[in-house]
C-alpha cells in the first residue's frame, strides 16, 4: 500500500418518493410484475457454489399466500458444516486482504442498490415480505445503501484509532477479525438487517455462514446476488437457509464459531446464548454475541402533549408494516383529560386506511408474514374481546386470501393486562389512559411493566414536563424519542439498540457495532533496544 487511503464522504441515500407518473414508479411496476409471475429456485450457496438440496420451502405472498413466489432448498447438517468449513478456507486470503479492497466491494454493493438493483431488491421485499412501496424503499433500498456506506466509514475511523508513543518506541494497534467464523442469523422484517447482519463482520475481515429467515429468503437470494456482483469473493459469506434446530445443534456447538450477529426473538437469543453458556469449555474462543431482539415500544403523553402529532405518531409507529418493526409502538399511555379527542382522531385516522396489496400503491399496510404470526395475533385479539379487563376499540382480521390483520386499538382497563406487557408484534397498538395527577405513577409503570428496552416516545410541550420524563425513563429504552414517532432510526443519526431482554444494545449503524468484530492485536516496537539488566535504581549511592 503506497497511500494512506479516505473513504468517500457519506451521506444517507435519498429516498425515492414514487408518484404518478414518475420513472421510478413505471419501473419498478415492471419489476413488481415480473417477479410475481415467476417462481424461483433458490439454491443454498457455500464457498461460491449453488447446492440443490431437494428439501424445498415455499415462500409465498403473505397477502396472496395462495401465490408461490420462490421454492427454497433448504441446509441440513451437511451443508451447514460444508459452510463452515467453507468460511474458514477463505479466511486467510479476506482477511489479507487490504481494507480499502473490502471496503471498494461494499461501497460498490451501495451503489448497485442505489441504481440498477435498486427495483430488484425492492420488489422482492414488496412481495415477499408484504411491505408498502414506501417502507422498502426506506429499509431495503435506503437503509441498506447506508449501512454499507456508514459502515465502510466507521471501519475507517477504527483502523485510525491508534495508541500514543513515547520516545524511542512506536506502539501500533492492528485490528484483527475474529478467531474462527460468524455466524448471522438474520429476521423477514428488514432486507435491511439481513443484508447488515452479515456483511458488517464481513468487511471487518471475517468470513460468515448466514441463516436467513425463510420468510425473507426471496430478498436474501437478491441480496446475496448483489454482493457477488459487487465482487464479494467465494467463500466470505455462504448462504445457507435452513431449520434453526439445525444450526443451533451444528453451527452453535462447532468449536470453531467466533460470533453470532442475530436479530430475532427473545426467546430464540436466550436459547442460543444458554447453549453457548454450556458449551463455553468447547470453544477454541470466546465467541462474540450481538443481538437485537424483542420490544414493546412505547408512547407516552403528557397532559401537554399536542395532539395531532400524537395521533399521527401512533397511528405511523404502530401499523406501518403491520406493525412489525422491532421499534413499533405497541402500548401507549394516555392522560385522562387528552383521551376523548385522542380517541376521537386515532380511530377516525386509523378507518381511512387502505389494508391490502402492496403492490397498490395507494396501500397503506399490508398482510402480516405467515400463519404462525396471523394465529398468534389474533388469538390476542379475540382474548381481549373476551376479557374484562380490556376492550377492543377497532380491529378485525382475515386470512381468507392473505394474512389479513386490521388495524386494532385495545383500552386496557388494568395497566398490567397482557397486551401492555407481552410483545405481539403485529397492528396492535394497547392503550392505558392514566389520571392526570398520577403522571409519576404512570411512568413508574411504564418503565416496569415489561422486560424490554429497545425503543420509546414521550409528547409534551411543557419543557420541563420533557426533562422530568426523559429522566425517569432512562432506562427504558436505547432509542428514545421526543415529540416523534419510536420508529425509523436512520444509520449515522439514530444508531440503534436496546437493552435489557431487547438484546445487547451494540447500536447497528455505529462504529459501536463494527468494533464488536474485531480482536485488536496491540504492538510495541522499541527502536533502541535496552542492553543490561540491572536499573540505575540497584546502583550503590
Amino acid at each position: 500500500m503506497n497511500g494512506i487511503f479516505s473513504v468517500p464522504h457519506v451521506n444517507n441515500e435519498p429516498l425515492l418518493d414514487y408518484t404518478p407518473g414518475s420513472g421510478a414508479r413505471e419501473s419498478l411496476k415492471q419489476e413488481l410484475k415480473r417477479q410475481a409471475g415467476m417462481i424461483l429456485d433458490i439454491p443454498v450457496f457455500i464457498g461460491g457454489k449453488e447446492i440443490r438440496t431437494g428439501k424445498i420451502k415455499e415462500v409465498v405472498m403473505p397477502h396472496e399466500h395462495g401465490h408461490v413466489l420462490a421454492r427454497v432448498h433448504q441446509g441440513g447438517e451437511e451443508e451447514l458444516r460444508m459452510a463452515m468449513d467453507a468460511a474458514l478456507e477463505a479466511k486467510a486470503d479476506w482477511a489479507a486482504m487490504p481494507l480499502e479492497h473490502r471496503q471498494a466491494i461494499f461501497l460498490k454493493a451501495a451503489d448497485l442498490l442505489s441504481g440498477p438493483w435498486r427495483d430488484r431488491v425492492n420488489a422482492s421485499t414488496m412481495l415477499g415480505q408484504s411491505k408498502t412501496v414506501f417502507q422498502a424503499e426506506i429499509d431495503s433500498a435506503c437503509e441498506l445503501c447506508d449501512f454499507f456506506r456508514y459502515n465502510v466509514a466507521f471501519a475507517d475511523q477504527i483502523y485510525r484509532m491508534q495508541p500514543e508513543s513515547s520516545k524511542g518506541i512506536w506502539n501500533r494497534m492492528e485490528y484483527r477479525p475474529l478467531d474462527g467464523f460468524v455466524l448471522a442469523i438474520t429476521p423477514f422484517n428488514f432486507t435491511s438487517i439481513a443484508g447488515n447482519l452479515p456483511t458488517a463482520p464481513a468487511l471487518m475481515g471475517n468470513t460468515v455462514v448466514w441463516k436467513p429467515a425463510g420468510t425473507g429468503a426471496l430478498s436474501g437470494y437478491y441480496l446475496y446476488l448483489l454482493l457477488k456482483e459487487a465482487g464479494l469473493p467465494d467463500g466470505v459469506i455462504n448462504l445457507v437457509p435452513s431449520a434453526g434446530s439445525d444450526v443451533g445443534r451444528v453451527v452453535v456447538a462447532d468449536p470453531r464459531l467466533g460470533g453470532i450477529h442475530f436479530t430475532g426473538s427473545t426467546s430464540t437469543f436466550q436459547q442460543i446464548w444458554q447453549q453457548v453458556g454450556c458449551n463455553i469449555a468447547d470453544y477454541s474462543q470466546y465467541p462474540r454475541l450481538v443481538g437485537e431482539t424483542g420490544g414493546k415500544d412505547f408512547v407516552f403523553a403528557h397532559p401537554s402533549a399536542h395532539v395531532d402529532s400524537l395521533v399521527t405518531a401512533l397511528v405511523r409507529g404502530a401499523f406501518e408494516y403491520q406493525g412489525q418493526k422491532c421499534s413499533a409502538a405497541s402500548r401507549a399511555y394516555i392522560p385522562q383529560s387528552l383521551w376523548p379527542k385522542v380517541k376521537e382522531e386515532l380511530l377516525e385516522e386509523i378507518r381511512k386506511l387502505k389494508v391490502g396489496d402492496p403492490m397498490e400503491f395507494d396501500t397503506f399496510m399490508g398482510a402480516v408474514i405467515d400463519r404462525a404470526s396471523f394465529d398468534k395475533i389474533k388469538g390476542y385479539i379475540n382474548d381481549a374481546r373476551d376479557s374484562e379487563d380490556a376492550e377492543v376499540l377497532i380491529g378485525s382480521c382475515d386470512d381468507s386470501k392473505g394474512y389479513f390483520v386490521h388495524p386494532t386499538v385495545i383500552l386496557a382497563k388494568k395497566p398490567d393486562y397482557v397486551t401492555m406487557v407481552d410483545e405481539i408484534f403485529g397492528p396492535v397498538l394497547t392503550v392505558y389512559v392514566y389520571p392526570d395527577d398520577q403522571l409519576e405513577e404512570a411512568l413508574r409503570l411504564c418503565d416496569t411493566c415489561t422486560p424490554y428496552g429497545l425503543t420509546g416516545a414521550i409528547f409534551a410541550q411543557d419543557r420541563q414536563a420533557l426533562v422530568m420524563m426523559e429522566r425517569a425513563l432512562s432506562h427504558a429504552a436505547g432509542n428514545f424519542y421526543l415529540n416523534d414517532k419510536p420508529t425509523g432510526a436512520v444509520v449515522g443519526q439514530q444508531p440503534f439498540g436496546g437493552s435489557r431482554a431487547s438484546g445487547t444494545n451494540d447500536k447497528a449503524g455505529s462504529l459501536l457495532n463494527m468494533i464488536r468484530w474485531t480482536s485488536p492485536r496491540s504492538i510495541k516496537e522499541n527502536f533502541v533496544p535496552i542492553v543490561g539488566v540491572p536499573y540505575p535504581y540497584m546502583e550503590e549511592a
